[in-house]
């Protein structure tokens, strides 16, 4: 299976806001099909030829138990194990989605893994969704179409003046997924407003996303301050603990002290700061254990070659 030909990275930037402004459960089938733990193979078989479909969550009490996948039913025919319980042969062992997450790490996972679907739970982790790349490329047509309209009404009329000597802050919870990306989608929105270098708002945007998840993933919370000027752009987060032990290995590519579960969720590939550093003209990071200060500096009147 290909990978979703979209990414945070090169692709336009209206594309670009709605992967960061849409969450999983905007994007996934909330009615997902499914059979429970006593069904047979056969009839999980019957199921997919019946609905479509090339792979069933085993569910019970509405939590999430399994998956058997149409390789699953193959194996199972050639075995002579299709009259079986689909809990003796379901894939036990899934990569999972947060209905809270951002697109963005959805369309990373399918990037990652190269599986057609992934199961999406809610915080009480039940599952309520299922997503399929078609699902995310489906609902960005969708929303792509309304943004075209929605701009085509308008008349923006701003520009740099209206964004020199502004301070802008964003208040940052531990864990909330929901809001995760707001501040940079916000601060992105501002310098396209004013004619900014789509590359420098690229690379600002990226420098911001970066700093907001870390604070999400891996502090206590804490804030994104963004001041503007006319020279530059100088993004600074700040967090509440615990620290980093050592600031040298955390600029290390790959690098990271994310736990198991953390890292089962898409986060903790060790990429956040030295993107931020790759992006930044300017970039200083200190930490203790009462929490960690990272300012990104990146400079609007210039030529760009990052």
């Amino acid at each position: 299976m290909k990978a979703i030909p979209i990414n945070t990275y090169n692709s336009p930037n209206v594309i670009s806001d709605l992967i960061f402004q849409l969450k999983v459960k905007d994007v996934m089938n909330s009615s997902p099909i499914s059979i429970g733990p006593d069904a047979t193979l056969r009839q999980v078989q019957y199921l997919m030829k019946e609905q479509k479909i090339t792979g069933v969550p085993i569910v019970q009490n509405g939590h999430l138990l399994g998956i058997v996948s149409v390789d699953d039913i193959i194996t199972a025919l050639d075995y002579g194990t299709i009259e079986e319980k689909v809990y003796q042969h379901m894939t036990r062992n899934l990569i999972l989605l947060q209905d809270d997450m951002p697109v963005s790490f959805a369309i990373s996972y399918f990037d990652k893994f190269k599986f057609h679907r992934f199961p999406v739970l809610n915080k009480q982790k039940e599952l309520v969704g299922m997503v399929t790349s078609r699902d995310i490329t489906g609902k960005l047509l969708v929303e792509l179409n309304k943004t075209l309209e929605s701009l085509e009404q308008q008349n923006i009329d701003t520009n740099l003046k209206s964004t020199i000597n502004r301070v802008q802050s964003f208040s940052i919870k531990q864990k909330d997924f929901e809001s995760a990306g707001y501040a940079s989608t916000q601060i992105k929105k501002l310098l396209k407003s004013s004619g900014i270098n789509p590359k420098i708002i690229r690379r600002v945007s990226v420098a911001c996303y970066e700093l907001e998840m870390n604070i999400v993933v891996h502090s206590f919370g804490g804030e994104i301050i963004a001041e503007f000027s006319p020279e530059a752009v100088e993004i600074t987060a700040k967090d509440y603990g615990p620290g980093i032990k050592d600031t040298a290995l955390a600029l290390q590519k790959d690098w990271s002290t994310a736990d198991e579960w953390t890292r089962s969720l898409g986060f903790g590939a060790g990429m956040g700061l030295p993107n931020v550093q790759n992006a930044s003209d300017e970039f200083h990071i200190s930490s203790s254990e009462k929490g960690t200060e990272v300012i990104s500096k990146i400079y609007l009147n210039q030529e760009v070659t990052k």
